[in-house]
C-alpha cells in the first residue's frame, strides 16, 4: 500500500467510517444528531453545529490548494458558522462536510507520495504531510469533543432534543 492510501485510510476512519480509534466517526456522529442538538449550546462550549463547520472549513480550504487554488482560510474565520434556521441548513452543513471529506480522502490517496514532502503553500506552514497528518489530528480532537458534547445535551435535556 502507497504512504497516501495508508494516510487516507486514517482519513476515512476518523471522517467517515473507521471505529477502531474512537469506536465512532464524523458520519456515524452526525447523521445522528438532530438540528435541535447540532445548534444546542452547552455552557461556553461550542455546538456541533460550529464544531462540524470549523473542520469542513479546513477540509474545503486544503481541498482548494490540492486542486491548484490559493490558501484562502483563516483560522481567526473557522469558527465563523452562518445561523442554522432549520433541519434543512443542518443537512446540507452536514451533506457539504461528508462531500468534502470524502473528496479529500481521494485527493490524498490519489496524490503523488513525492508531494507529501513538498512545502504547502508557503514554509511557514510545513509540508504537505504536516498538513494532512494535522487535519487527522484535529479531527479526532474535535470528534471527541462532539461526542462528549453530545451526551452533555442528552443527560440534560432527556428525549426532548432526540
Amino acid at each position: 500500500m502507497k504512504k497516501t492510501e495508508l494516510i487516507a485510510s486514517r482519513l476515512r476512519a476518523v471522517l467517515l467510517d473507521g471505529y477502531w480509534i474512537a469506536n465512532t466517526n464524523y458520519k456515524d456522529q452526525l447523521e445522528n444528531i438532530s438540528y435541535e442538538q447540532a445548534i444546542h449550546q452547552v455552557a461556553d462550549l461550542n455546538t456541533i453545529a460550529a464544531l462540524t463547520y470549523h473542520i469542513n472549513y479546513y477540509l474545503a480550504g486544503l481541498l482548494q490548494v490540492f486542486r491548484g487554488g490559493p490558501l484562502t482560510i483563516k483560522d481567526k474565520y473557522s469558527f465563523d458558522l452562518p445561523p442554522l434556521r432549520s433541519a434543512q441548513d443542518w443537512k446540507q452543513l452536514i451533506a457539504s462536510f461528508l462531500a468534502n471529506s470524502t473528496d479529500f480522502i481521494q485527493e490524498v490517496a490519489e496524490m503523488p507520495e513525492e508531494r507529501l514532502d513538498e512545502v504547502f503553500v508557503d514554509e511557514k506552514y510545513g509540508t504537505y504531510l504536516r498538513n494532512i497528518e494535522a487535519v487527522t489530528e484535529h479531527s479526532y480532537y474535535h470528534l471527541g469533543q462532539l461526542v462528549l458534547i453530545r451526551k452533555l445535551i442528552q443527560q440534560s435535556d432527556g428525549d426532548v432534543l432526540q
